[in-house]
């Protein structure tokens, strides 16, 4: 082979390796938006909708997403709002949670860019006692992007619940 040819074949896989990656986190769907709990929609099975996430706010960007959750807070009163924000590269983030927990969390994109799903662990103590737990909840838009679904699978020494929380985009 000449060295002609090697140069043109090395700077046609470049393009189309430059071009490809691009093109892949243009075809990601966008959750960017304010999404309100419809709980007509939404199955909490026994645990109910007493502490489901009412609202999300989430800004999403070329290399991270973040989310703002508003819950009601377990001691009743004013709900919380918590803030998160989780990069596309896979890293863990470590974050706050209810009670001065420390929640640990990764995001992943499915391969078709249609859906992503966050992983985390939760430790801390509560009433003297710790505990941890993990869940894994996978997000989907539907409706053109009007609705969104965050169906959870939350594993704690109690055992696994699973539960699907519906949003309607305001």
């Amino acid at each position: 082979m000449n060295m002609s040819f090697v140069k043109k074949l090395l700077a046609a896989v470049i393009v189309s390796s430059t071009l490809v990656s691009f093109s892949t986190k243009a075809d990601r769907a966008n959750f960017s938006g304010s999404w309100a709990l419809n709980e007509g929609k939404s199955d909490f099975g026994e645990r109910g909708a007493r502490f489901a996430t009412k609202a999300l706010k989430v800004e999403q960007k070329d290399d991270a997403i973040t989310i703002s959750r508003t819950t009601p807070s377990f001691q009743g009163g004013d709900d919380v709002t918590t803030t998160e924000t989780l990069g596309f590269d896979g890293k863990e983030v470590q974050g706050t949670g209810f009670g001065g927990s420390v929640r640990k969390s990764t995001l992943k994109w499915a391969a078709d860019g249609q859906s992503l799903s966050i992983s985390s662990t939760t430790t801390g103590e509560r009433n003297g006692q710790s505990f941890t737990f993990s869940s894994t909840e996978t997000w989907t838009l539907g409706d053109g992007g009007k609705s969104l679904t965050v169906t959870a699978v939350r594993s704690s020494q109690q055992g696994e619940v699973t539960t699907k929380a519906a949003y309607d985009k305001q």
